[in-house]
């Protein structure tokens, strides 16, 4: 396990809450609270909930060749991306394979915020700043508290004016309890959600004031790791997890095209020049596997890593899965064989006791048209 290194000034609430603070992304992160997850997902698709999300990591590119050092490290357009507007991207590396995801938060004419994850945004992004006039400057005093679901806009709206009309992927500049926020209508829970990033010294007071403000409209703190849950139904991948990096292929190098993991939509039409994008484009047809859903037939949710089957043969192998006690059915994201990756293919998913059977289904299984997570007003 990597040491960790970086640290949230929300640490000790974590612990009150129960957790160890596991690592994630070199952070003490609260996978675990003493409570039940499952309460914590049904708050989050009902209500809302609150997440300290701080483990992402938030880089900061400034001066004048900032569009063009993420012009270059991205797959996205970002001269189409305005101050206050934001964009979901990729990174890839010369073999035309996923290295990264990340959001683009365009913050002045000059002045970019990228958060990503665990893969090598910000290493991509330093790559590409070489020999420019650029600043690239890893901020981890940003602090970013997530609050998602279909209640949170009816929370901050008595403090922050406009809310309501801070549209999907925008971001605005304000105070939340007196403090100086961004606020990004964004989430990785497939509600309307929103993702405030804060100074470490105003964390603590803007964490407590939501869980106690909060609590008469069902509002609660959630672990890390209840997002696992949301995550399947809502098609959000998490690298490494559903990556080869974690399933290789056998005498191949790790990595998976945006084609396979269902992600080229990350790429603006028409977008040349930045890295790997010529073998991105030459990879189109060629893929090993597609990213589809697997629905159970009953509501046992198999363990990462099972094997999926068809007629006695291994198919696939799924990456994360759930029970969803809303619509009491268990559900998978899966690496399926090509041929396999076809809506109601009948299919089997090694089980604690045997073979379960299962159909191929499309992602996402929750509000497929996106309209939650959209909504207006």
């Amino acid at each position: 396990m990597t040491a960790i290194w970086r640290f949230s000034v929300l640490a000790d609430r974590h612990r009150a809450l129960g957790s160890n603070l596991e690592d994630w992304n070199g952070m003490g992160t609260a996978w675990s609270y003493d409570k039940d997850a499952m309460a914590e997902y049904v708050a989050i698709r009902t209500r809302a909930g609150v997440m300290d999300v701080s483990g992402l990591k938030k880089v900061h590119v400034t001066g004048p060749h900032a569009s063009q050092v993420v012009d270059l490290a991205t797959t996205r357009d970002v001269e189409k991306i305005y101050p206050g507007r934001s964009a979901y991207a990729c990174m890839l590396n010369d073999a035309g394979k996923f290295t990264d995801d990340c959001i683009l938060y365009r913050t002045g004419p000059n002045a970019w915020m990228v958060v990503h994850g665990s893969g090598s945004g910000h290493e991509e992004l330093t790559r590409a700043a070489t020999g420019r006039d650029v600043s690239i400057r890893f901020d981890d005093n940003l602090h970013d508290i997530s609050l998602q679901g279909p209640l949170a806009v009816d929370f901050l709206a008595p403090h922050v004016p406009g809310i309501r009309d801070l549209p999907y992927f925008h971001h605005m500049q304000t105070r939340l309890f007196g403090a100086p926020v961004m606020i990004s209508r964004t989430g990785y829970t497939g509600e309307r959600g929103y993702e405030i990033f804060c100074r470490a010294q105003d964390a603590g007071m803007i964490w407590d004031r939501i869980v106690e403000d909060g609590a008469p409209m069902g509002i609660i703190p959630c672990r890390f790791t209840t997002l696992d849950m949301l995550r399947v139904e809502s098609y959000l991948l998490f690298y490494p997890y559903d990556n080869s990096q974690m399933y290789p292929f056998e005498n191949e190098p790790a990595g998976d095209t945006l084609w396979e993991l269902g992600l080229d939509f990350t790429v603006s039409p028409g977008k040349t020049g930045f890295r790997g994008a010529e073998e991105h484009y030459r990879l189109k047809g060629k893929e090993r596997f597609r990213i589809f859903g697997v629905l159970m037939d009953g509501k046992d949710a198999p363990k990462e890593g099972a094997a999926v089957m068809s007629g006695g043969e291994k198919v696939g192998v799924v990456t994360c899965a759930m029970y969803s006690p809303l619509v009491e059915k268990a559900m998978a994201i899966a690496r399926l064989d090509v041929p396999f990756a076809v809506t109601g293919t009948a299919l089997q998913v090694e089980g604690p006791d045997g073979p379960m059977d299962a159909t191929a289904q499309p992602l996402p299984f929750d509000d497929p048209k996106k309209q939650k997570r959209t909504a207006k007003g």
